[in-house]
């Protein structure tokens, strides 16, 4: 063989193994950002590294995920975004659309996969749900803001006699007044009458309790938001002690003692985040993966709530329900 031939072909071989052994021994660097607190957020972590490893990557071996959490406090998630961004992650996975936009707004480059975000489109996120455009994609939690009528139809079958509820947001939440529109429409259509309170940190829910028992409302909705998430424990205890039937848009407030939530499954969407940033590891760009929209809402009931406040679930209701917590 030619000697020349023959450096050649070796060169091009050691170049194939070279870069086949860095693809083996390579770490994926994963942000991780989400607005919750670590408590909460214990469960989902979980979820995700399972998702993970069912996929192939092994944290430690060749996957390190960076955690940022903002413990509620989502004044921090611009900060906490351009941490990531200046350790040079993989792929970033944002939880909540505050935290997507905070990543979104750090980097124009690193691929970004946004979980829990209502309308991708209407807060920015992307141009569009088909082909996403720039670097973020994700996985929305609701065809749209008509789950929060559902979750007021829920609660008004469940008890039929109270003709006036209350409903509790947080306005420095991204999406809240989408939420509260449909919210109102909805009661428009059960002739329920409306009482709107608001609570932008924890020091306040003491009075919006003591509001909803002097205007004499008989139940509570209360919408998606980390600082009331933060507080789920509280706000259960609060609506026992006043013997009002409460449902929530986050499941993990029917884990702490609430009552009844209407919602997707939130563990599972980290499994299917895990899916989409293995694509995108594998070389698929945020643009060409369309935003995966819900097919699937779980009612849960806690009946140990349900007991505690002295309710009877009608069975019309019960017959709904995906998961009971007793």
């Amino acid at each position: 063989m030619n000697p020349k031939l023959f450096w050649l072909i070796t060169v091009i071989l050691l170049g194939f193994h070279s870069a086949e052994a860095e693809q083996v021994n390579r770490v994926v660097k994963i942000g991780y950002l989400t607005n919750d607190s670590v408590s909460v957020d214990i469960a989902r972590r979980k979820a995700f590294r399972q998702a993970l490893h069912d996929l192939g990557y092994v944290e430690g071996e060749n996957t390190a995920t960076v955690y940022r959490i903002a413990e509620g406090q989502i004044q921090k998630l611009p900060e906490l975004a351009g941490e990531l961004v200046r350790l040079k992650v993989d792929a970033i996975f944002a939880f909540t659309t505050t935290a997507g936009l905070a990543a979104k707004n750090a980097t124009k480059n690193i691929p970004i996969v946004v979980g829990a975000s209502g309308d991708f489109v209407a807060v920015g996120l992307v141009t569009s749900l088909a082909r996403p455009g720039g670097n973020v994609t994700g996985l929305s939690t609701s065809p749209g803001p008509e789950i929060f009528g559902k979750q007021l139809e829920l609660l008004k079958q469940t008890v039929p006699w109270v003709p006036r509820m209350a409903v509790l947001s947080n306005p420095v939440a991204g999406q809240s007044l989408e939420q509260l529109k449909a919210t109102r429409i909805a009661a428009q259509g059960l002739a329920v009458r409306l009482l709107e309170l608001e609570a932008k940190e924890p020091s306040e829910l003491d009075a919006a309790f003591a509001a909803i028992k002097k205007e004499h409302a008989g139940a509570l909705t209360v919408l998606p938001d980390p600082m009331l998430l933060a507080q789920r424990a509280r706000i259960a205890d609060l609506a026992v002690k006043q013997r009002l039937p409460a449902i929530y848009g986050i499941p993990e407030h029917v884990d702490a003692g609430g009552l009844m939530t209407y919602a997707t499954n939130r563990l599972d969407i980290f499994r299917r985040a895990a899916m989409y940033l293995d694509k995108i590891i594998k070389g698929a760009k945020p643009t060409d993966l369309p935003v995966e929209q819900p097919t699937k809402f779980e009612l849960i009931i806690n009946l140990k709530a349900a007991k505690q406040i002295g309710l009877t679930i009608p069975p019309n209701v019960l017959a709904r329900v995906d998961r009971v917590i007793k």
